[in-house]
């Protein structure tokens, strides 16, 4: 996406990207997290490292980075689920369809107290969140 003009500047200059083939590029991007919370600003992330699932979402395990972050600032993370995005954004075409959005954000899961040796446990509360979200969905669409 960085190499679309004037939306790969965009891109490029709000977004923290990661090549998740690279091992210093997630290293670095987990700096940059880091960096960007210190400076007080807010960040979405993709902890499923990207879409898996041609139909119906399928859930995929997530990645440790942001949640590490999360832990060594002590800072919550909130679960959001958006039930609807496979239909609106299905993987074989570019143009999204029509079907009203609902993004639904869940409480915060607190951080603080938390050391490294709970990350699996916050994926996994997180995890379970969204994935329960999404099966209350499964039947609507």
């Amino acid at each position: 996406m960085e190499k679309i003009p004037l939306f790969g500047f965009m891109y490029k200059n709000l977004h923290i990207t990661v090549d998740r083939e690279s091992m210093k590029s997630r290293y670095t991007t987990i700096l940059r997290s880091a960096k960007a919370i210190d400076e007080g600003k807010s960040l979405m992330i993709f902890p499923e490292g990207g879409i898996v699932s041609k139909n119906m979402p399928k859930m995929h395990r997530f990645k440790d980075g942001a949640f590490r972050v999360a832990i060594e600032k002590q800072i919550p993370i909130v679960p959001v689920t958006i039930p609807y995005n496979w239909i609106i954004l299905p993987d074989e075409s570019l143009l999204p369809k029509l079907k009203k959005l609902k993004v639904v954000f869940h409480r915060p899961i607190n951080t603080i107290g938390m050391t490294l040796e709970d990350v699996d446990k916050l994926k996994q509360q997180t995890y379970n969140t969204i994935d329960a979200e999404l099966k209350r969905h499964t039947n609507e669409n």
